[in-house]
């Protein structure tokens, strides 16, 4: 699953690197859980990419309650077209989540060491996303989003058996405006050879936790078990 990530990239390097037309301000975060507002790439009507903030966790528009969406962070990629949570988003409103690097949690026996994963070239990833925009009634709108997951690759497999689809840039176009049919074949483990991961300090496990030095390497011999605060998939 993907649980916890980092961004940390200002908005002048992602205008750039996504080719955006609009990005909202944003502050470096390196520990960001679900529930909060976080950066998502979308395609205005007009054809161009806009960045905004959407809440972590996806409300379908015909839900009832709006707490549905502490349910729905993550959407499993080999059923995302087929579940009522997901079909009609993953259809017509799907986006791109930038990221420096994701967390996961690698798990010994009833303890957990958390990794961060990162592209090996220092870029942030794209994560693949679907959002929604859920009105309640009294006409407020609400817009939220949840992150698209895959099993792993070479490099997760030791860590976790989940990790989010990555959507390559040549594929960024394709990802937010192709047709179904197109992108289905886009929902896999990203390139190993283009990543890494290493432990990090047991403290990322509180979501109150976020400075700079949460994404730094852990000496080996320095490697403690840790319990995540928020279940993991």
């Amino acid at each position: 699953m993907c649980g916890r990530f980092a961004l940390k990239a200002p908005p002048a390097e992602l205008v750039t690197r996504f080719g955006l037309h609009e990005c909202v301000d944003l502050t470096p975060r390196y520990n960001i859980p679900p529930g909060t507002e976080i950066a998502a790439i979308r395609q205005s009507p007009e054809g161009q990419r806009v960045l905004h903030q959407l809440k972590w966790g996806l409300v379908p528009n015909w839900a009832k309650d709006p707490g549905i969406g502490n349910k729905l962070n993550n959407a499993r990629g080999e059923s995302v077209a087929e579940k009522p949570s997901f079909r009609d988003a993953f259809k017509r409103r799907r986006c791109l989540i930038p990221a420096d690097g994701f967390y996961e949690w690698q798990a010994r026996g009833k303890l957990k060491q958390p990794h961060f994963i990162s592209l090996k070239s220092g870029l942030p990833m794209a994560m693949a996303g679907l959002w929604e925009a859920w009105k309640s009634p009294n006409g407020d709108i609400l817009r939220t989003c949840c992150i698209i997951t895959t099993g792993p690759n070479e490099i997760m497999q030791p860590i976790h058996d989940r990790m989010p689809v990555i959507i390559a840039a040549e594929d960024w176009a394709k990802w937010l405006a192709g047709p179904v049919q197109d992108i289905e074949a886009l929902i896999r483990p990203y390139t190993a050879d283009a990543m890494q991961a290493w432990p990090v300090e047991r403290r990322v496990s509180k979501t109150a936790e976020d400075d700079a030095n949460m994404i730094l390497p852990m000496l080996a011999e320095n490697v403690q078990m840790s319990r995540p605060d928020q279940p993991q998939e």
